[in-house]
């Protein structure tokens, strides 16, 4: 019986839940360098001071010769790029309902559900035997509520709660922390409670990167290992107007060069034909308008004002 229990219990994987082409162009390669290259690693707000309520270290001052400066600064590398490793954006899991068998001679044995976990070293927990006893006999699959529930009794996880904290739950205390921009604070929690496929994480990350790109306050994550999924999210939702208008606004030409970029990666089916050439980056803009964008409107007004600006001896020393 529970050999046939372990066969039939795989969760999270291609059988039982096929992720859409799209979101699994997340983990791609190419798709991940594009992003990564968009977060652009900035040093000091990857290593900037955060409010955790705890005190603060005191900073160690050290002298170095010219190579122990380079492997610190490499170490310095490695750890940011360890820092702004991305959340991947997924779709809504699916319900898990899965019955083995229904004894009635059971029915009325206990008033009581029974759950039965694996609690052996080695599992992790998408792959655990979890199964739920009814009192009415039948033997079923943990949905996901029990399965997180028995995940984080047995194996507690640091920072996740056993219940969802109120921030989460009040739509009040959510949009009044979103108006305050705490959306670091929001994401790092998220992140910490939930997981990536989660209706309630999806529920909170969509809330907080809508109202991101409603404000266009994307520089407030950038440099941080949620603005790749922000970007990902925008794309995948073919949203992204507010997002190129802010790169053309900050001279940010090259990202929004590799925004379509990824844009045309994820949809294939995209009327959008123009073909980058380097040194052609305004037509490829204007393709994207012309051709695939659903809310032109502020887009094209910045990309003229942007192509207008280009012809100013002070952008120009700019650049």
């Amino acid at each position: 019986f529970f050999k046939k229990l372990r066969s039939n219990c795989c969760y999270c994987t291609q059988n039982e839940q096929v992720i859409d082409r799209k979101y699994s162009l997340f983990f791609d390669g190419k798709v991940q360098e594009l992003l990564k290259r968009l977060t652009e690693k900035d040093l000091e707000k990857v290593f900037r001071k955060r409010k955790f309520g705890e005190k603060p270290q005191t900073p160690e001052f050290k002298f170095m010769t010219d190579e122990e400066l380079v492997k610190a600064l490499k170490d310095v590398e490695i750890r940011a790029d360890k820092k702004l490793q991305m959340p991947p954006v997924l779709p809504v899991r699916k319900e898990i309902d899965d019955v083995f068998i229904c004894d009635t001679i059971l029915k009325g044995y206990s008033e009581s559900k029974f759950v039965f976990t694996d609690i052996s070293y080695g599992k992790n927990d998408r792959d655990r035997i979890i199964v739920v006893r009814e009192p009415n006999g039948t033997l079923r699959k943990a949905n996901w509520e029990e399965r997180s529930r028995m995940n984080e009794i047995y194996f507690p996880r640091p920072g996740r709660k056993l219940w969802m904290p109120t921030m989460f739950k009040e739509e009040l205390l959510l949009k009044d922390l979103l108006t305050r921009k705490e959306y670091l604070f929001i994401l790092d929690r998220a992140c910490l409670q939930f997981e990536p496929d989660d209706p309630d994480y999806v529920r909170v990350t969509t809330a907080v990167y809508n109202h991101i790109n409603e404000e266009s306050e994307f520089n407030e994550i950038r440099s941080t290992r949620h603005y790749g999924s922000l970007v990902f999210y925008l794309i995948i939702n073919r949203n992204i107007e507010n997002l190129l208008s802010e790169n053309l606004e900050t001279n940010r030409l090259q990202e929004a060069v590799w925004a379509l970029d990824l844009y045309n990666i994820i949809h294939l089916e995209s009327k959008c034909d123009h073909k980058y050439v380097k040194g052609e980056e305004l037509d490829y803009i204007k393709a994207f308008i012309d051709q695939c964008s659903a809310n032109k409107g502020k887009l094209e007004l910045v990309y003229n004002k942007y192509k207008d600006l280009l012809r100013s001896p002070k952008l120009q020393a700019w650049n």
